[in-house]
C-alpha cells in the first residue's frame, strides 16, 4: 500500500501541472509504468500467493518494453539529443551518438532494479531516494528545466511515507514503489541530461546491485561468497551493524556524495 500511496501522490500532483510543464510527461510516465509492473509482481505475491511474483524473465521483459519506449519518446519527441552533461567540467557535454541507446538500457535497467535492491531495511530506499529527489530539484529550479513540479511532489511523497516507514515501519513500498522511485530517478536524470551524475547521487543504488552480481558470479565460478548475504545493506547487518545504523550511514554518503554532485554541475 505504501508505494500505492506514493505513487499516486506523484501522479496527482504531476496531472495537475502537466499542462504548463509537459517536460514532465516522460518522467512521469516511467515512474508509473515501472510502478505498474512492480504492483503486478505484489499482486502476484499478495493477492495470489505466490511467492516468487513475476518471473524473472518476465520482469525484465517489461522494464525492457518500458525502457524501449522512453528510449523512443526520447529521440524522436524531444530537442534532448544524445550529448550528456560531463560532472565536473562546466559547460561541456559528451556527445555519444549511437551508443546513447545501449547506455540508456543500461541506465534505466541498472537504476531502476537497484532502487528495488536497496529497499531492504526500514527506511532505506525512502531516505536514500528523498535526498536523490532533493537533489534533482534543486537542480531542476536552477537550470529552470521544467521538471520540478514531479521532483518536489516526489520529495512530498517521500517525506510523508517516511513517518510510518522508519523502523519500526508500518507501512511498506513493496516492488510498487521501489521500481516506480528507480523509474522516477533515472528519468529525471535524462531530462535534465545528467546521466552521467547517476553514479554519483545514486551511488547507493550502484553498491546494492554490484554487490548481488558479484555474490552470485563468485559462489557460481568459486563456490565462495564475498559477502555474509547480499545485497549488502544484509552484510552489515549481519556484521552486527544495528538497522538503524545502516540506513544512517547510507543516507549519509548519499548526502555527500549529492552535495558533490551539485559541485560538479
Amino acid at each position: 500500500m505504501g508505494g500505492l500511496i506514493i505513487l499516486c501522490s506523484i501522479v496527482a500532483t504531476a496531472l495537475i501541472y502537466v499542462k504548463d510543464y509537459p517536460k514532465i510527461l516522460p518522467i512521469l510516465f516511467v515512474t508509473l509504468a515501472f510502478g505498474l509492473i512492480g504492483f503486478l509482481d505484489d499482486y502476484i505475491k499478495v493477492v495470489m500467493k505466490r511467492s516468487m511474483g513475476l518471473r524473472a524473465w518476465q520482469k525484465m521483459g517489461l522494464q525492457i518494453v518500458v525502457t524501449g519506449v522512453f528510449c523512443y519518446y526520447l529521440m524522436t519527441q524531444t530537442e534532448l539529443g544524445t550529448s550528456m552533461l560531463i560532472p565536473f567540467w562546466r559547460g561541456h557535454a559528451l556527445e555519444v551518438g549511437y551508443w546513447y541507446i545501449p547506455i540508456l538500457f543500461l541506465a534505466v535497467l541498472g537504476t531502476v532494479n537497484g532502487a528495488n535492491f536497496t529497499d531492504g531495511l526500514d527506511g532505506l530506499a525512502s531516505s536514500v531516494t528523498v535526498l536523490i529527489a532533493t537533489f534533482f530539484t534543486v537542480v531542476a529550479i536552477g537550470m529552470k528545466a521544467g521538471v520540478e513540479p514531479i521532483t518536489c511532489a516526489a520529495v512530498g511523497a517521500l517525506l510523508g511515507f517516511l513517518v510510518y516507514n522508519v523502523y519500526p515501519a508500518r507501512v511498506f513500498m513493496g516492488d510498487t514503489g521501489s521500481l516506480a522511485l528507480g523509474g522516477f530517478v533515472v528519468a529525471t536524470a535524462y531530462m535534465l541530461e545528467m546521466p552521467l551524475f547517476i553514479p554519483i547521487v545514486a551511488l547507493v543504488y550502484l553498491v546494492e546491485v554490484l554487490s548481488v552480481i558479484i555474490q552470485v558470479a563468485a559462489f557460481k565460478t568459486t563456490g565462495k561468497r564475498p559477502f555474509k548475504m547480499a545485497p549488502i545493506h544484509h552484510h552489515f547487518e549481519l556484521c552486527g551493524w544495528p538497522e538503524t545504523k545502516v540506513v544512517a550511514i547510507f543516507s549519509i554518503v548519499t548526502t555527500v556524495l549529492c552535495l558533490i554532485a551539485l559541485l560538479a554541475i
